[in-house]
């Protein structure tokens, strides 16, 4: 596969975050129909979260096959892509992207070959193609401190050890049930029984309607890495309905909760990504079958998506200079 889109010189700034997310908002009719586009939720900072979609009512086009989506919240017959994105306080990008195959499609050598799957090829679960884009922006010295993700992969150990091995932070969202409490309990039951004054009133980051605040609360987990890093429960409850949501965080020993929260306040930013890719690019509009075809298409949006995200920054910093 090829590297990232958006490589950059190594450094690790708090405001720097890579975020996997599965989240392609886009909809239609595989194999020559044009897709129509439609809204969908993605996740960010580095969530990933929301699926990356593109349903579809054929069955040739590579890796599709009904399985659920968050982008509906129901079983669709659709592709799934695992994306990379990168978000700073300059700006948001997607940076890499893997289209997941099911085994259905990697155990079937007629498919396959219909599709123009490489024998090279084997079946990989969504964290583990994550692991893989997040090695390459490693390699390529793509400067973050912070990793964000959705529940597939705040869910995975191999990825949170992966992540841990090589002193990245992390704060990965988690389902209600996981369990990580000091007597096993899960994660819900933990945020129940926490004292009122355990939760503090934080902003995550700007949103469409202004800050978006919720009531964090940070739970420390047992053991400390021999490398000064530790683990973590953040809970985030709303301030208007009581719902709440639960992530895994590992990061240096000490780090402030503020921190830690615009970290996975970062996630909401991606959507930016996806919004722009499709309605400057057209991410979401192509008609393929094959796989490298889906590669190519996909890799062209990014690029140019990429450029667009530059150059705004540039143009924007040539406004501010000429003002002062």
């Amino acid at each position: 596969m090829l590297p990232p889109v958006v490589p950059a010189r190594p450094s690790h700034g708090t405001d720097r975050h890579i975020h996997i997310t599965k989240s392609l908002p886009t909809c239609g009719k595989a194999g020559g129909h044009a897709p129509n586009q439609r809204s969908v939720d993605a996740s960010g900072a580095g969530d990933t979260t929301p699926q990356a979609i593109r349903s579809t009512e054929g069955v040739r086009s590579a890796g599709v096959q009904r399985q659920y989506t968050g982008t509906s919240g129901k079983i669709d017959n659709c592709q799934l892509g695992v994306f990379l994105a990168y978000a700073s306080d300059r700006g948001r990008a997607l940076i890499d992207r893997e289209l997941y195959l099911p085994t259905c499609w990697t155990e079937d050598p007629a498919r396959r070959a219909d599709a123009r799957v490489g024998d090279e090829v084997g079946f990989a679960t969504k964290p583990s193609l994550a692991r893989a884009m997040l090695a390459r922006a490693v390699d390529v010295g793509v400067p973050f401190r912070w990793v964000t993700g959705d529940e597939v992969y705040g869910q995975d150990p191999v990825l949170r050890g992966w992540l841990a091995q090589r002193r990245l932070g992390y704060v990965l969202a988690i389902g209600c049930k996981h369990r990580c409490g000091p007597r096993g309990q899960n994660v819900r039951t933990v945020s129940a029984i926490l004292p009122e004054d355990a939760w503090e009133i934080r902003s995550a980051g700007d949103g469409a309607h202004g800050l978006r605040e919720y009531a964090w609360a940070l739970v420390p987990l047992p053991g400390r890495h021999e490398d000064g890093f530790e683990d973590a429960l953040l809970i985030r409850r709303s301030l208007a309905d009581g719902e709440r949501a639960y992530y895994l965080t590992h990061a240096p020993a000490g780090t402030p909760l503020a921190e830690i929260v615009r970290a996975a306040g970062a996630r909401w930013a991606i959507e930016e990504c996806f919004q722009a890719a499709k309605n400057e690019v057209g991410l979401d509009h192509y008609q393929v079958r094959h796989y490298r075809a889906w590669y190519r298409h996909i890799t062209l949006a990014m690029a140019a998506a990429a450029h667009l995200a530059a150059v705004r920054v540039t143009e924007a910093e040539k406004g501010e200079a000429t003002v002062t």
